[in-house]
């Protein structure tokens, strides 16, 4: 029996032209900036720990990548570290979320946090925990979030500046980067 003869046409692509490769380039390159930056401002961004209210968790120059996307569908988590950016105060701040809408707090006179007349275990805390001139108990605000810091006698927080608007929060801390012997989830 014999085989035909199969016949392969080979056809050559023709050859872009530089100006077109280029342009294409130029246009990817474009999309792939753009879409960067969209992430960047309204998804996750890197933040960098400027102050040393959140000791021992967080300390100065650590760097993180922050969440920015979450509370727009989802309201914060007793526990969440926040970023703070808004009228409260002229600098963003890292704290973390202790109260939320409706939520009564009380400090005993040995500096411990009592949250709807239970004891808060915080492990997380660095020294005792004061009123700072605050009227305690304070029930927090709707729309509001009562924040402190995790190094306790040395942060500027709700005690000082007051509840925290829902709108104030930035985003939430999801990420340690740097340094790397510390890279990891947030506690």
């Amino acid at each position: 029996m014999e085989k035909p003869d199969l016949q392969v046409h080979m056809t050559k692509k023709p050859k872009k032209s530089w100006a077109k490769e280029a342009r294409d380039w130029t246009v990817s390159l474009g999309v792939a900036i753009v879409a960067a930056l969209l992430i960047q401002n309204y998804a996750f961004a890197q933040t960098e720990v400027r102050n040393v209210s959140m000791q021992h968790t967080l300390v100065e120059g650590q760097r993180l990548i922050e969440d920015k996307i979450s509370y727009r569908f989802e309201s914060p988590n007793r526990g969440d570290i926040v970023i703070i950016h808004g009228p409260e105060s002229d600098k963003r701040l890292i704290k973390r979320v202790i109260g939320l809408p409706g939520d009564v707090i009380d400090l005993t006179s040995d500096g411990q946090v009592v949250l709807n007349g239970e004891p808060l275990t915080e492990p997380y805390v660095k020294g005792k925990t004061y009123s700072n001139g605050m009227s305690m108990p304070y029930t927090v605000p709707p729309e509001k979030v009562f924040v402190m810091g995790d190094n306790r006698e040395n942060s500027q927080d709700s005690r000082e500046l007051g509840p925290i608007a829902m709108s104030s929060l930035e985003g939430r801390a999801v990420l340690r980067l740097w340094p790397l012997d510390k890279f990891g989830g947030l506690d």
